[in-house]
């Protein structure tokens, strides 16, 4: 390779950090490091909607407490920043308007309804949905009179009707697409904006990214980037695409089935060791058949020809028997106590618990079992205790409903906390005590512990969200669960008392 590596990753800060994000930038920072590259940190960040400070700090801080090092990013800046899309806007429109002028894009009215109708009769008539180039057709006077009048509009990318996309994947060879399927992408949102598509290539190309190594949902979407850096003059990165972590069943992973957070996996004890050592054993093997291994190990032997393009398996019993082998081979007994103190053992956690259990204790050997739920991956509980006197579905209908809400969720405290809960009993007509009692049995495992919202502004906002969501599958278990029509239901109801669901 005669010019530098330069590889990146480049998480949208939307919400909790995943494990997919950690998974990708650890062999982005293997292949950087094998070939004396730099990797480089990116914040695409272009929903403005769904995009806040806090996510981006738990993506620096998740990533780091996992030992994965970037070169350049927004905390360390760069040649070539800055590294927040939200910063770059005047680039993008810049490129926007090349395309516009040399013809490659254009403006597109259509409203949200014909859009709609169109996918609709689309899909009816087993089409791949596509734009249908509707907009192609307004002359340049027209274009002009609908901008003046104010009339809302995006720019789409002019993508050919026939033929195909060629390009070459370093694990999959050469992959072929027809242009018939690809869609004539929006590259600019009405607000100005551009979407992902544009920025990604966009900041590429001038960041002077080498190797694009991603997973493989965004082989799709090759060909649109293809064509962008075609129509923009400027040459293409060498592109990978990684299997994707799955969940045992093989779906695609997903904090339904398993967590996903990282910080899940910090609040429940795991070494970040261990954790990099697990991601690297997804879809690849050292030379020599290691199963532990260093981050520094895995970067020396590190070659992307060797990833299996199997879909690597996400198995949390694997995880745990990983991080067992390093507490026990890896650690002395005075290293393995003082990193318990640096998680849940020392003043600044106890000192956060003492003044909740203090009101409730008689003596100290009350203080453990009060506060043990905040030391458990999951408390265990009975179906009969969770469920209680209330009807099971309706038990299963507040817990996803209170799920939405928490996700909507940005300060993580026992005030935010207290106003959901209390927003909830006020809509469903319920006494905030009755409304309580199956949350205080799936955080805690008790229907008496330390102060519900307390407890849970402790415990974290992953685990806590992971508690309901074991509360909901042991409702299912016990077929009392929301069935698919039932949850497409609540889903409605939903929308109409609380609001839009984020997820």
């Amino acid at each position: 390779m005669t010019e530098q590596v330069r590889t990146r990753i480049a998480p949208s800060p939307t919400g909790p950090p995943h494990v997919g994000t950690a998974y990708m930038a650890l062999f982005n920072l293997a292949f950087a490091r094998r070939h004396e590259g730099r990797m480089i940190l990116r914040i695409e960040d272009t929903d403005q909607l769904r995009s806040t400070p806090e996510s981006e700090e738990a993506i620096l801080q998740a990533l780091s407490w996992l030992g994965i090092e970037w070169d350049e990013g927004p905390d360390c800046g760069g040649e070539y920043g800055p590294y927040r899309q939200s910063e770059r806007t005047a680039l993008y429109q810049a490129e926007v308007q090349r395309l516009i002028d040399q013809g490659h894009a254009y403006l597109c009215f259509c409203s949200a309804e014909r859009l709609e109708q169109l996918r609709k009769e689309q899909m009816a008539n087993k089409e791949t949905p596509r734009y249908d180039g509707h907009c192609l057709s307004l002359t340049p006077e027209e274009v002009e009179e609908r901008k003046n009048r104010g009339d809302p509009y995006v720019v789409r990318l002019k993508v050919p009707d026939e033929g195909e996309c060629r390009f070459t994947d370093e694990l999959r060879g050469e992959i072929s697409i027809q242009w018939s399927q690809i869609d004539h992408q929006i590259i600019q949102k009405s607000d100005g904006f551009p979407t992902y598509h544009l920025a990604n290539v966009v900041d590429d190309h001038l960041m002077k990214i080498s190797h694009v190594i991603r997973g493989e949902e965004w082989i799709s979407s090759t060909p649109k980037h293809i064509l962008l850096y075609e129509y923009l003059g400027w040459s293409a990165p060498v592109f990978t695409h990684l299997p994707l972590l799955r969940n045992p069943d093989k779906s695609k992973l997903s904090k339904r089935k398993n967590p996903t957070s990282i910080t899940y996996y910090q609040d429940s004890g795991f070494l970040p060791e261990a954790m990099l050592n697990y991601l690297g054993m997804m879809g690849y093997t050292l030379p020599d058949q290691r199963e532990i291994f260093s981050l520094n190990e895995f970067c020396e032997t590190f070659e992307i020809k060797r990833v299996s393009l199997g879909g690597p398996i996400f198995d949390l019993d694997k995880l745990k028997w990983v991080n067992g082998r390093y507490l026990r081979e890896n650690l002395t007994p005075e290293e393995v106590l003082q990193r318990l103190v640096e998680w849940k053992g020392g003043p600044s956690f106890f000192s956060q618990v003492i003044p909740l259990a203090l009101p409730r204790l008689e003596t100290f050997s009350d203080f453990f079992p009060l506060s043990q739920f905040l030391l458990n991956e999951n408390p265990l509980y009975p179906f009969d205790e969770l469920v209680g006197k209330q009807e099971p579905r309706e038990v299963a209908r507040l817990l996803k409903i209170a799920e939405w809400e928490l996700e909507k969720v940005d300060s993580w405290d026992r005030d935010s906390l207290a106003s959901v809960f209390q927003i909830l009993a006020e809509t469903e007509s319920k006494k905030l005590k009755e409304l309580l009692t199956p949350f205080f049995v799936c955080i805690t495992g008790s229907k008496v512990s330390l102060p519900l919202f307390d407890g849970m502004a402790l415990l974290g906002a992953d685990l806590s969200r992971s508690r309901i969501r074991k509360a909901l599958q042991l409702l299912a278990e016990n077929d009392a669960g929301l069935s698919k029509k039932g949850l497409k239901s609540l889903e409605k109801e939903y929308r109409q008392s609380y609001g839009k669901r984020i997820d």
